[in-house]
């Protein structure tokens, strides 16, 4: 059966997220999704409930050296910001350890090549990942192609409008946690999507300005900052 997936989403227990468990599965329903994998700044999701024919599959993205590493289909936490000893412990649980957006801050692949061994695969769509670099997820998938691992794309959604701006479509036996995760093993699945708009992304950070009680000089960087996210939205616009 074909199944549709957003592999990279954030609740409101991110600090820069802002939605329900309940609403991103009715978001991603109507979008046409039939699951999603929550993956929560330094945070797991390790017991979702479940739902009828929808899948969520738990995760956390992880703050490491190098770069952020998403842990797909955890059993548990990962208390560790070590690359390596968060990938130990994400297979240790039986997950995948994707890593995330590698090029959305630089163009450099060599730095990643400790990690590449260890990888299960690479996210080669993220909505928010061009913002700095046009090319970044071309980059990523080249990169995943050189390397031999499996593609994974996701919208990296913080806010409502943007799940479902990335999309991985795969063929697996059933709507569960272990046919999906070998059907994403296998290495056939189709990743798509499209930009999410530079705005959300400052809306995200002002989110994390109010739940973290940010002082006055945080606010007006971040005034400076949607400014240029605004402009961002216009001239993509136009192109």
């Amino acid at each position: 059966m074909e199944i549709k997936l957003d592999l990279h989403v954030h609740s409101r227990r991110s600090p820069d997220g802002t939605m329900s468990l309940e609403e991103i599965v009715s978001l991603a329903r109507a979008r046409g999704l039939d699951g999603v994998a929550v993956c929560d700044h330094d945070l797991a999701l390790t017991a979702p409930p479940e739902f009828e024919d929808f899948l969520v599959i738990p995760g956390i993205e992880v703050s490491t050296q190098f770069g952020h590493l998403l842990g797909l289909f955890l059993t548990g936490p990962v208390e560790t910001r070590d690359f390596f000893q968060a990938v130990e412990i994400v297979h240790a649980q039986g997950g995948l350890a994707v890593l995330a957006h590698p090029f959305q801050h630089s163009r450099d692949g060599s730095r990643l090549a400790p990690a590449v061994p260890l990888l299960d695969g690479i996210e080669v769509w993220n909505s928010r990942a061009q913002r700095k670099i046009h090319d970044a997820d071309r980059l990523a998938a080249s990169f995943a192609q050189t390397c031999g691992l499996p593609p994974f794309g996701g919208s990296d959604a913080h806010c409502p409008q943007e799940v479902g701006n990335g999309c991985t479509t795969v063929e697996a036996q059933a709507l569960t946690l272990e046919a999906v995760k070998s059907a994403l093993l296998a290495g056939h699945a189709q990743v798509s999507g499209r930009r999410s708009r530079a705005w959300y992304t400052a809306r995200s950070q002002l989110t994390k300005r109010r739940k973290t009680g940010a002082g006055p000089l945080a606010y007006v960087k971040w005034a400076a900052f949607a400014a240029k996210c605004c402009f961002e939205d216009i001239v993509r616009k136009g192109e």
